[in-house]
């Protein structure tokens, strides 16, 4: 799986927040988009789950948005950015789990008969007292 370098758009900005004069003078914070479609090696059901992890980050072309504005570096802010789309890629590759059915056992089932009669007779007490 790899991500080729056409498939990234890099822009840097002015950074938000405190910081001086550094904040005024330099671009740090770092804007990336990621072309989804450009991804290579990635099957159509990992693309698939990539796309839903990061449906509400998604810009009107279909690209991933990811910024950074961490470090005081552009560089690092970059290597940040790059960092979050990994670890969004790499856990699109992991396929969930599909879920087993199960049922309470029988004594899990008793314990909460139990808890639910002891609520019920606390109830009752209670409402016999305001009589």
């Amino acid at each position: 799986m790899r991500v080729p370098d056409r498939a990234l758009h890099v822009r840097a900005v002015r950074a938000s927040g405190p910081g001086g004069q550094n904040v005024n003078k330099v671009a740090t914070k770092v804007d990336l988009r990621v072309d989804l479609d450009a991804i290579e090696g990635l099957s159509d059901a990992a693309r698939t789950r990539l796309a839903a992890l990061c449906r509400h980050r998604l810009d009107a072309d279909g690209r991933l948005m990811v910024s950074s504005q961490t470090e005081r570096n552009q560089a690092r802010n970059l290597a940040d950015a790059l960092d979050r789309v990994r670890s969004l890629v790499a856990a699109a590759l992991r396929e969930p789990r599909s879920r087993k059915a199960s049922r309470p056992t029988a004594a899990a089932r008793a314990r909460r008969l139990e808890s639910k009669k002891r609520r019920g007779a606390l109830k009752r007490e209670r409402a016999r007292d305001q009589d």
